[in-house]
């Protein structure tokens, strides 16, 4: 642990906050004009980096001028063509859904993410692609007797350009002027005759092209690979939720934050502690949501932001539950009955089985996060942290107490209502995107300790050998099982929100202040809640783990919290049963469209924007609209 250790470290720490930087610009602009919660921010890094080395390759034959105009004119033409891409996806898509919910929005960009990723897989192919070194910077330069690649310095340097640049951009010109206005509160601007719709698209192709502009300056620093998207995505939102959303300035500090405490960890290296070896260069994975937890537990609205004026726009307005129709429960009686007939129909090693397993816990797990989007208005980002400590929590008890399976099922759910009891305590206190993005940090450190807790969870392995007793070997048997639980869980949470419980829930959620007035302790309610809602997750992800024989950290990654996501919003946020058919729905199509077709992706991305298009309020949501119509229309011609 020398002086000059911890100097390069540093260094190289600088290096990557300047493009990580530029990421997080783009996404704070456009989350506070545009009020989107962009996932496929992270495509358009992953764009730039391939754009940018697509354009290299091809004007290298034509640079016979020199072959460093080649690289140095194919990254402001990167970041120019993914500022295009950004506009055009505002245009076609965005702006035809501002009306809709805020974070419906977020299941348009998901969407977008698979079908980007899909169209560069199909241009560039699914190799990883290292870009030429930068002319006249690819040596090293000498510090303090370590070599330090001369362009690092360069990306040390190009970070506080372009901040410059941009503040310069906002504050002293008119459509800076806007920006920062919309900022504040665009519906004033609106108000005032500013034209929205291009202020919008204009916000959206800069944050783009600023999120091109990084990855493509990671040309000569890393190759570009389709699983840089994701990747990316949760940093950034790191960056930003630190700094402080909208602040330009709150970004680039959170972003050096972020890398110098990452590079200080590997610094550090493995450093006894109490008797007890602690390796920190592991904690990379998981410091920078260690950061976030912190400051949004200490300092809810970042380092530099501000609370959110309150938006003047109404969304969907939130329906009373009525109690359901006796229609309904004879539909789900019927439905019931085939579901307890099939297995007899297609045979005990039919896939059929196999698939509705997954259904049945899809449509578990997607109803234990809708009663907290829904009923309590909590939209949580990291649900598959619940998820996956019932999975894990299971097979420990089996594997490493050797308890039965039956006693392990019964008992998981409890470590995923632990994990709910300690996290949920923060992140209660939090509201909006902020209680969000507290619990994907949550979720992530989960991840991270499991993924390197080889001892105990198997690390990145996981773990194996996870079967069901005996008499469940016949998976007839295992599939009834799994539909009596699924039944008992679903039924149990719609019974809980006809409850006192679901009541205060549902008023905290309408109006906290005034529920606050009669007596309901609102962040207590929220509480249990969200206490409730992680254990019936434990419940499908131990059901998971039983089903697969094996369970490994992918269970608990960020992309399962926002299939789960995908799962309720794509049913219907606003409806009891929207929950199990868009979790019936999604896992269909995922299945069916994997099994027949090399670019699945795209094909569920586009499959689920058109949804999207046709049914902004989802797919359950949409049906009782229709049918509350025809009753009205048959209404009014009966006789008077």
């Amino acid at each position: 642990m020398s002086f000059s250790g911890l100097l390069v470290q540093l260094l190289g720490g600088l290096a990557g906050a300047s493009s990580l930087f530029l990421v997080a610009a783009g996404l704070s602009l456009i989350f506070g004009v545009c009020r989107i919660v962009n996932f496929a921010h992270g495509s358009f890094y992953m764009v730039g980096l391939y754009a940018a080395y697509a354009i290299a390759e091809a004007l290298l034959p034509l640079a016979t001028w020199g072959e460093g105009w080649a690289f140095w004119l194919s990254i402001p033409l990167a970041a120019l063509g993914v500022g295009m891409l950004g506009a055009v996806v505002e245009v076609l898509l965005l702006r035809r859904i501002y009306k809709a919910p805020e974070l419906f929005q977020l299941l348009a960009t998901f969407a977008l993410v698979l079908v980007i990723k899909d169209a560069v897989l199909w241009l560039c192919g699914p190799d990883e692609l290292l870009g030429p070194r930068a002319p006249g910077l690819g040596g090293a330069v000498d510090i303090l007797g370590r070599a330090f690649p001369s362009y690092d310095l360069f990306l040390i340097a190009a970070g506080p350009l372009v901040l410059g640049a941009t503040w310069l951009l906002l504050h002293k010109t008119r459509f800076g002027m806007l920006v920062r206005a919309a900022t504040q509160d665009r519906e004033m601007v609106g108000a005032l005759g500013v034209r929205q719709a291009w202020l919008f698209t204009a916000v959206f192709a800069l944050g783009a092209a600023l999120a091109g502009l990084g990855g493509a300056l990671q040309l000569p620093r890393e190759p570009a690979t389709l699983e840089l998207d994701l990747q990316t995505i949760g940093s950034a939102f790191v960056v930003v939720v630190v700094g402080g959303m909208g602040s330009l300035t709150g970004a680039f500090v959170a972003a050096l934050l972020v890398s110098v405490v990452k590079a200080v960890c590997v610094w550090l290296g493995v450093v006894q502690i109490a008797g007890v070896d602690v390796a920190f260069p592991q904690l990379t994975l998981m410091v920078d949501f260690l950061v976030m937890a912190v400051v949004l537990v200490v300092r809810p609205w970042g380092l530099f932001g501000k609370p959110q004026a309150a938006s003047r726009t109404q969304g969907l307005r939130e329906q009373p539950l009525h109690p359901l129709q006796p229609a309904f429960w004879a539909a789900g009686g019927v439905l019931l009955l085939g579901l307890l007939a099939l297995p007899w129909v297609v045979g005990a090693d039919s896939y059929t089985l196999v698939l509705l397993v997954d259904l049945l816990i899809a449509a578990l797990f997607a109803a234990s996060l809708h009663f907290l989007m829904g009923p309590a208005g909590l939209y949580s980002f990291g649900h598959a942290a619940y998820f996956g400590l019932g999975a894990y929590g299971a097979a420990l008890l089996l594997s490493a107490l050797h308890l039965p399976m039956e006693l392990a099922l019964l008992l998981a759910p409890l470590a995923a209502a632990a994990g709910g009891l300690l996290f949920g305590w923060f992140a209660v206190r939090l509201t909006g995107v902020y209680f969000s993005m507290l619990t994907l940090a949550f979720a992530q450190i989960t991840w991270a300790t499991t993924f390197q807790w080889d001892s105990v969870t198997g690390g990145s392995n996981g773990l194996t050998g996870v079967w069901p007793a005996a008499w469940l070997e016949d998976k007839r048997w295992f599939y009834l099982l799994t539909l009596a639980l699924v039944t008992a869980g679903v039924l149990w949470l719609w019974r809980v929100l006809y409850a006192p419980l679901g009541y205060a829930l549902r008023a905290g959620r309408d109006s906290p202040l005034r529920a606050e007035a009669i007596g309901i302790p609102v962040a207590k309610v929220q509480w249990l809640g969200f206490v409730l809602a992680s254990g019936v997750a434990g419940l499908a992800g131990a059901l998971f783990a039983f089903s697969k024989g094996s369970i490994s950290p992918e269970t608990m990654s960020v992309a399962k919290s926002v299939d789960g996501l995908v799962m309720v919003l794509l049913g219907g946020v606003q409806t009891l049963v929207g929950p199990v058919v868009g979790a019936f729905s999604f896992t269909w199509l995922h299945d069916a469209l994997a099994r027949n077709t090399d670019y699945w992706r795209a094909a569920l991305g586009g499959v689920i924007l058109l949804l999207v298009l046709i049914f902004p309020q989802g797919i359950a949501g949409y049906a009782a609209q229709w049918s509350a119509w025809w009753k009205a229309r048959g209404e009014a011609r009966l006789p008077r």
